[in-house]
């Protein structure tokens, strides 16, 4: 048999296209003279992303349904019909041997076509609370790769597999020691460390939540890395200190996981295995704006097995102080949390999804 061809599709979100990178990266490490094609939606930051990677991708004219009646809805049968074409002439130009989808709205044309021409298709669903173009999908693919239990209800149970979800391979062993994270980042070495974590884009009600609270942290003595994304640095950098220290991005998360003693972050699918694999006592704050409520869904799933602390946007006024100190003035909590979220990481997630790909091949 020749050289393996794969298809991967997904996008809109890091949290679609970052997996679809690491399970091509996989994948070529076991099949080094394997193809690949990644294939996203024109305008979403995967055509960026994916090159970036090292890989080729073709868009495709397509966008979500909006909620409500707007010229962008007018035209998605017209995108729709375009996406199906052009998917349909990608598949049978490349002739895939496995197309893997991760969400997200390209993955739809593409998976629908390459179904009908009797390809392999593994889809791989990151929440708890599964996507919609999934949802889609799911009786026509050969596997579908999980990360939380309980996904009965939206997908054949004869087809699931939980694996988890991928993670960036620097985090499944953290290399930096603390005292070299520390001194990364510039804080002292006595005092305990909060990293706060918004989001590539930064999340604006947790920034408003770290600025209100900076004297408060100061007051119990703890520092603080700010990761507050790049749209608010600007409104922020005033604010750097020798105990508060503010970052648009965050290069090095290794190093910064490892400084960290408490976390706050949004409940992302991605950040949530992540910080299973972490370990430390977590406050999610989940955005409300996301499709769904996925991220409040991912979050409970933790709580539900007392692995981290979940706080609504809406209950930050009258309950973070609370909650944050009944952890923080408690050793016994901070190792219950700890030790309930690591038990819940799955760091072979990416070779398990590359198992079920290849187990497709013979």
């Amino acid at each position: 048999m020749g050289n393996y061809r794969f298809i991967l599709s997904g996008g809109g979100t890091g949290g679609h296209i970052y997996p679809a990178i690491a399970i091509a990266n996989e994948l070529k490490r076991r099949h080094p003279d394997a193809e690949f094609l990644f294939v996203g939606a024109k305008d979403r930051m995967e055509m960026e992303k994916v090159p970036q990677a090292g890989y080729k991708i073709e868009g495709l004219w397509i966008t979500g349904i909006q909620r409500k009646l707007t010229l962008k809805n007018l035209l998605f049968p017209i995108k729709l019909i375009s996406s199906l074409m052009k998917a349909n002439s990608i598949v049978s130009k490349f002739k895939p041997h496995a197309v893997i989808g991760t969400g997200g709205f390209a993955s739809g044309p593409l998976l629908k076509m390459a179904t009908v021409k009797g390809v392999p298709c593994v889809l791989q669903e990151q929440n708890s609370f599964a996507g919609i173009t999934n949802k889609l999908l799911k009786d026509k693919v050969e596997k579908i790769c999980v990360a939380y239990d309980g996904m009965e209800q939206f997908f054949p149970k004869d087809k699931i597999v939980k694996t988890g979800n991928p993670v960036r391979s620097d985090l499944v062993e953290l290399k930096a020691t603390k005292s070299e994270a520390l001194a990364f980042f510039e804080l002292n070495a006595d005092k305990k460390t909060l990293l706060v974590l918004g989001g590539s884009l930064g999340a604006r009600r947790i920034n408003q939540l770290v600025a209100d609270h900076l004297a408060y942290f100061e007051e119990l003595g703890l520092q603080v890395i700010w990761q507050c994304g790049k749209g608010y640095y600007e409104t922020y950098k005033a604010n750097e200190s020798e105990t508060i220290k503010v970052h648009a991005f965050l290069n090095t998360m290794d190093k910064a996981y490892v400084a960290a003693d408490f976390i706050i972050s949004r409940a992302g699918a991605g950040a949530v295995s992540e910080l299973c694999l972490v370990g430390k006592p977590t406050f999610f704050i989940p955005s409300p704006v996301v499709a769904e409520d996925h991220q409040t869904k991912n979050a409970l799933s933790l709580v539900g097995h007392n692995a981290a602390i979940m706080i609504r946007e809406k209950d930050l006024d009258k309950k973070f102080k609370m909650e944050f100190e009944a952890v923080f003035n408690s050793p016994e909590k901070q190792k219950e949390l700890s030790k309930n979220s690591k038990a819940l990481a799955l760091p072979n997630a990416t070779a398990d999804i590359c198992d079920e790909i290849e187990k497709l091949l013979k």
